[in-house]
């Protein structure tokens, strides 16, 4: 059933859609008023889902944006959020599926319900890598522009966070803790908002640590790909205290790694660049001040690019 609720004297209708495929169902979270025109496609990143960018409050980026005239829609990857069936050792997909199959189905969706697929792209952190991915293979012709929060392809900076968060927890933890379970358990541990496919998690390592962003399956290089191509302008935000799951170092690389096109803008969020606060990976999108401080960035930047 959509909910409405009320936001700063605006109507927002908040609906859930459900994608119906062999096997699995992939859900929708939709934010709109009456007036919505241009759509927006936002994706979570991993051991997380769709719920990074709303709260059952009607907070965060979508409801924010469906409150200044958007038509949003917020995706759960396959077996993430209300995605069905929910992750366990049995999830034989990774991130292949969530490239070649899950994306096109959502944009397909969008299509039939709009008119047209999304004009407009977000997403956080890993989310990022995985538009980008969809970009590299498939046609997108109406994209008018991107804002990915804290996303990175590559880790390649060094310091005690890093060793700690990333080394330790996210590489020697997860790992054993995959082949354990058959999956990443990340909620049972506290190290995520949601669970992880053990083929999906063992992928996304592969390229935190590569060189190369080339899949394992087909070889297809996908910065080559970028590169030879026109990516829609992209704002690349990150939080002044995200200090390894997308620190400033590997946010900016990643620009460099699609080519670092024309329009492209690197922004780190945090007080020493006029920003009420110095924020992290997470509250970068979840803290009660976003609306009022870096999200008017954002927001600018989309009116940029109407």
């Amino acid at each position: 059933m959509p909910t409405t609720f009320l936001i700063s004297l605006e109507m927002i209708t908040s609906e859930s859609h459900f994608i119906e495929k062999e096997g699995y169902n992939l859900h929708l979270r939709r934010f709109f008023t009456p007036d919505a025109k241009a759509s927006i496609f936002l994706l979570h990143g991993s051991i997380e889902d769709g719920r990074i960018f709303y709260s059952k409050s009607g907070k965060g980026l979508a409801p924010f944006l469906a409150q200044n005239g958007y038509d949003v829609f917020v995706a759960d990857l396959r077996g993430k959020g209300k995605s069905t069936p929910n992750i366990s050792p049995e999830s034989d997909f990774g991130q292949k599926e969530a490239i070649m199959e899950d994306m096109p189905a959502f944009m397909d969706y969008i299509n039939q319900k709009t008119g047209k697929k999304p004009e407009y792209m977000m997403a956080h952190s890993w989310g990022g890598v995985i538009i980008l991915s969809y970009l590299a293979r498939f046609k997108h012709e109406n994209l008018k522009a991107q804002a990915f929060f804290g996303s990175k392809r590559d880790v390649k900076v060094q310091n005690i966070y890093r060793w700690f968060n990333i080394d330790l927890l996210w590489n020697k933890m997860g790992t054993y803790l995959v082949h354990k379970h058959g999956y990443l358990p990340a909620t049972k541990y506290n190290i995520g908002s949601d669970n992880e496919a053990k083929h999906f998690y063992l992928q996304v390592n592969n390229w935190v640590y590569s060189d190369e962003w080339i899949d394992s399956f087909d070889g297809f290089n996908y910065a080559e790909a970028l590169q030879k191509q026109k990516i829609a302008p992209t704002l690349h935000l990150t939080g002044a205290k995200d200090t390894h799951s997308g620190h400033p170092k590997d946010v900016k690389r990643l620009m460099v790694e699609i080519g670092n096109q024309e329009d492209h803008h690197f922004q780190v969020i945090g007080k020493k660049y006029g920003h009420k606060h110095n924020y992290n990976h997470i509250n970068l999108l979840t803290h009660p001040d976003a609306p009022i401080d870096h999200f008017q960035e954002v927001l600018q930047w989309l009116k940029k690019h109407y």
